[in-house]
């Protein structure tokens, strides 16, 4: 939105594991957004007739791109946000795919011939429908993969002819913005694409219940996700608000496999993200040597800076999150649970933990 708005406040984005200043970005109001609104209606009405080459090309163009500078991508990533430099490189690249595969989906928006002679007096008629671009799409994304579910959002959208409002989390909205600045260069037209920054209370309903939004994706937290949908109105609405993740180790698993799974799966940027491993239950048979094992593996990793080759886990986003995982072990621990490993809490940053007996009462279950 800096070519349109003013200079007016910002939010400071900080590296959350030491709170030193990185960038920032503007801190938008209620007028600001539906100023983007504004926008967007207009630049739909150049975007739904994009043909299908154009869209490709945007697409591809900006993947190729990122592909090129996927370093530079990947040192914001993990400078403002939670991931490890070998973390960050991976979203970077699987950021690519996912704007390749959307360019390759523009090509196949087609709709479909239906024979109608079902019935008799009708064995000459048939019917057919086509996809349309739906219009505005507002974007809210998460800050546990900054740049890939920012493409999971755009990409479709764009290889779909509609116009979209992108509006990052707020404490990693740096690589966000980067990668709509390759859109720019693209022949994408203006307005198509814009970023908005700022605070969901600011903001966010002005957005969500707009009439002229005819889309609302997010991905979040349950409780924003519930807000929205109570909000949005006559919309299409997409939610995509985590989930409490089990694993079943049974007799017959190969151990490894399952070993090298879960650790991964439990600790892959600090357990922050919205498909990680969060309990595992575990056949009697192999109970004591599986939970030895992983607490032998989750002891041995090394948590610290995230730019260096060998962290493999850094902080949580902010303290505040890091304080609420001490206060709910605190709460376990007070109800009988056992602390197997971890436990321990340095600032922003949370050693890896594991409890078992832990009961239904308990905040964390």
């Amino acid at each position: 939105m800096s070519d349109v708005l003013d200079k007016k406040s910002v939010i400071t984005v900080v590296n959350p594991q030491n709170g030193t200043y990185i960038g920032e970005v503007e801190n938008c109001n209620a007028q600001d957004a539906l100023l983007a609104i504004d926008i967007a209606v207009n630049a739909f009405e150049k975007s739904k007739n994009l043909p299908a080459h154009v869209r490709m090309s945007v697409l591809n163009q900006v993947a190729n791109e990122l592909f090129e500078q996927q370093e530079l991508f990947a040192q914001v990533i993990a400078r403002e946000g939670i991931k490890t430099i070998k973390e960050a490189r991976k979203e970077a690249l699987r950021c690519v795919d996912t704007l390749r595969i959307s360019a390759e989906e523009a090509r196949r928006l087609n709709g479909e011939t239906i024979s109608f002679d079902q019935a008799p007096g009708s064995e000459n008629r048939f019917g057919y429908f086509k996809r349309l671009p739906l219009g505005v799409i507002v974007a809210i994304t998460p800050f546990n993969d900054p740049l890939n579910l920012v493409a999971h959002k755009i990409g479709p959208a764009i290889a779909a002819g509609n116009s979209v409002i992108l509006m990052p989390h707020t404490e990693t909205p740096l690589v966000a913005r980067m990668l709509v600045e390759l859109f720019a260069k693209t022949k994408l037209p203006k307005g198509v694409l814009q970023l908005i920054t700022g605070h969901g209370e600011v903001i966010g309903d002005v957005l969500v219940t707009d009439p002229r939004v005819r889309m609302v994706s997010f991905t979040g937290g349950s409780v924003v996700g519930h807000n929205i949908l109570k909000k949005a109105g006559l919309k299409k609405v997409s939610l995509e608000l985590g989930s409490n993740c089990p694993v079943l180790i049974l007799a017959d698993a190969d151990f490894k496999q399952a070993l090298d799974a879960t650790v991964s799966g439990a600790f892959w940027a600090a357990g922050q993200n919205c498909l990680h491993v969060q309990r595992i239950y575990i056949d009697d048979s192999l109970y004591e040597q599986f939970s030895k094992e992983f607490c032998q593996r989750a002891n041995a990793i090394q948590v610290g800076d995230k730019l260096k080759e060998t962290t493999d886990m850094g902080p949580m986003i902010n303290e505040r999150a890091a304080k609420k995982v001490e206060l709910l072990i605190a709460d376990a621990l007070n109800k009988n649970a056992t602390l197997l490993c971890g436990g321990e809490r340095n600032g922003a940053f949370f050693q890896p933990t594991v409890l078992t007996d832990v009961n239904d009462n308990c905040l964390i279950a």
